[in-house]
């Protein structure tokens, strides 16, 4: 694995804590990592357009059987309680994140910025069509 890619996943760091969302979306949701680091795992109570939305995510690089090497993209899957499974691609270039719904460079995507304390993160999801605004502050 290539420096770049250790690096990347380093930079997930940045999300592990649990979190309040606030915005067009309320709630709740804990990133933590996985025994050897390879994946985090965020846990989601979420509150939306009249939904309730729980479920967990994986996120990390994608090593399918017979694999030597791991993928190059950061992917997750969502797995939500009404049955739904999102997939996403995550980046993180200097403070800002963005989360791509599908695909790099999708249209569907959420794009945040981090606070300089590391503690807050502020963004719009955005999809043709539609979108809203979501903030998330770490609980201490």
């Amino acid at each position: 694995m290539s420096n770049k890619q250790d690096t990347a996943m380093t930079e997930l760091d940045r999300l592990t804590g649990t979190w309040k969302v606030s915005g067009e979306a309320t709630g709740q949701v804990t990133y933590s990592w996985l025994v050897g680091r390879h994946f985090l795992k965020q846990e989601v109570d979420l509150q939306h357009a009249g939904r309730h939305i729980t479920g967990i995510e994986i996120i990390g690089r994608e090593k399918p059987f017979g694999a030597e090497e791991p993928g190059e993209d950061i992917t997750s899957r969502f797995y939500g309680s009404q049955g739904e499974t999102l997939d996403y691609v995550y980046e993180i270039n200097g403070d800002t994140l963005t989360i791509w719904g599908g695909e790099k460079g999708s249209p569907a995507y959420y794009r945040a910025l981090f606070s300089p304390d590391g503690n807050s993160l502020s963004g719009n999801w955005i999809w043709p069509g539609g979108g809203y605004h979501a903030e998330m502050s770490r609980v201490r």
